[in-house]
């Protein structure tokens, strides 16, 4: 158990591999299990607070976790470490919505964490294949991000209007400009990848370079939030009969 949270341990990742299609499987699984039963969850206050708390506990544990392993292994830094990715500060709002039923943040956490975290599980940033903690924090992680966004919205009745898309799309550009003008140059780091595409091939990578990258990048952020909007108003729409 101890070489699982030692850093020189651990066999390599390789994308699609057996461990990288069960954890995508577990994630899709998890999803239409829910959307099945979301009537009885929801109906159900036992139910529904296991879910509830099991979410927010997840969120919690695997952040916490993660500093602790980092600083344990030495290997921590402000430039790396610090939760600005945009699947980290999900993960913080998704654990504070769940906590305190905020619709500002229900409806951030929805736009910033269920795509997002969906692509990271598409193509990780991973050093070792499980059953490493990395493996089992990064899946567990990104998997309850995107499972929160979407419980939080189901299970509390949130309507998502076209206000509030855009509300979140403009916060996201006040947040991108103070982490690529500040945050990044004073430490060095490469948050919301503003300052180059991550190591692991991900669709950023066709987004061009120089200031293409970031227009890309804008367009990009407002095309998969305006999808999700659609997509909420269509299954809305049509489990309302209208």
């Amino acid at each position: 158990m101890e070489t699982l949270f030692l850093e020189e341990h651990g066999e390599p990742f390789i994308a699609f591999s057996s461990s990288h299609l069960a954890a995508l499987f577990i994630y899709f699984a998890g999803i239409i299990i829910f959307l099945i039963f979301f009537r009885k969850i929801i109906g159900s206050t036992q139910a529904y607070s296991i879910i509830r708390w099991s979410l927010f506990s997840l969120l919690i544990l695997s952040e916490v976790s993660y500093q602790t392993y980092t600083a344990l292994n030495g290997i921590w830094s402000l430039a790396d470490h610090i939760f600005l990715h945009l699947c980290g500060i999900a993960g913080i709002t998704g654990a504070i919505a769940l906590f305190t039923h905020n619709k500002m943040l229900i409806q951030i956490t929805f736009f910033i964490g269920l795509v997002p975290a969906f692509l990271a599980l598409l193509t990780p940033e991973l050093p070792y294949d499980f059953p490493h903690y990395r493996y089992m924090k990064f899946f567990i992680h990104h998997t309850v991000i995107s499972w929160t966004s979407i419980f939080l919205v189901v299970s509390n009745g949130i309507t998502m209007t076209f206000k509030s898309f855009l509300n979140t799309y403009g916060l996201l550009l006040i947040y991108a400009a103070i982490i690529g003008f500040l945050v990044n140059p004073l430490l060095g780091s490469n948050y919301l990848y503003l300052s180059h595409t991550p190591e692991a091939s991900t669709p950023l990578d066709l987004l061009g370079n120089g200031i293409w990258y970031y227009v890309n990048l804008c367009i990009l952020a407002f095309a998969v939030f305006f999808i999700q909007f659609l997509v909420y108003r269509f299954f809305t729409r049509n489990s309302s009969g209208r």
